[in-house]
């Protein structure tokens, strides 16, 4: 069965130039140079690429005031890149939730908590009888799947940092706050070993959402 992140249209274009448009998604603005370096091209291929990204309005750039010698740029997604990514729900969520009364009716916190239990009950066969560690990395890849376009680096102090380079239901979050806390709440529960805080919010004005997991003292 075919879904909708699979229909994704980012999914339709060519492998190097989504390569390009998924490494700054997940890097944030970032020079031709750096580019090259994460996906392993030529400087010279990267700047053709953008160039034609530019053209088709996928990518802009601006000049990187740390630049040194020769002017440097830095390149970002536009709006119509970012909307190639995975936006599971959208529009008719929110207005369908507007019918509920809106963000603040009880109804409507009443589905966010359904939705939680049921991620969580999707997730808690696939976390059980791991390590802790085992389980960060497997949470990370559930919200992956789900869209969050997630990864996970490991601390100095040995805890963990999964980062959401993409909120799979930005639409419905921009209104309603209720979903950024059952995010939080999802991945708090399904990590009981655990402490869990939020320490980058896109709701905020980060362009990730990121939280930080260290074991129980």
């Amino acid at each position: 069965m075919t879904t909708e992140l699979d229909a994704a249209p980012l999914a339709n274009l060519p492998t190097t130039r989504r390569a390009i448009l998924t490494a700054i998604k997940r890097s944030g603005p970032i020079t031709t140079a750096e580019l090259a370096h994460q996906l392993g091209i030529t400087v010279t291929a990267v700047r053709q690429q953008l160039h034609r990204l530019g053209e088709d309005g996928l990518v802009l750039h601006h000049p990187d005031p740390d630049g040194r010698g020769r002017p440097a740029h830095r390149y970002q997604l536009t709006t119509s890149a970012e909307a190639l990514f995975p936006k599971r729900y959208g529009d008719l969520t929110a207005e369908l939730l507007g019918y509920l009364g809106g963000p603040q009716s009880p109804e409507v916190g009443q589905l966010f908590e359904r939705r939680r239990k049921r991620r969580l009950d999707g997730a808690t066969p696939r976390l059980a009888d791991l390590s802790l560690d085992e389980q960060v990395g497997e949470l990370t890849r559930i919200l992956d799947e789900d869209g969050y376009l997630a990864d996970v680096e490991v601390l100095d102090d040995g805890g963990w940092r999964i980062t959401e380079h993409n909120c799979a239901i930005l639409t419905v979050a921009t209104g309603y706050r209720q979903a950024c806390s059952s995010e939080l709440d999802f991945i708090r529960a399904a990590l009981p070993g655990a402490t869990v805080e939020r320490v980058a919010h896109l709701m905020d004005g980060a362009h990730v959402c990121a939280y930080e997991v260290r074991p129980h003292p």
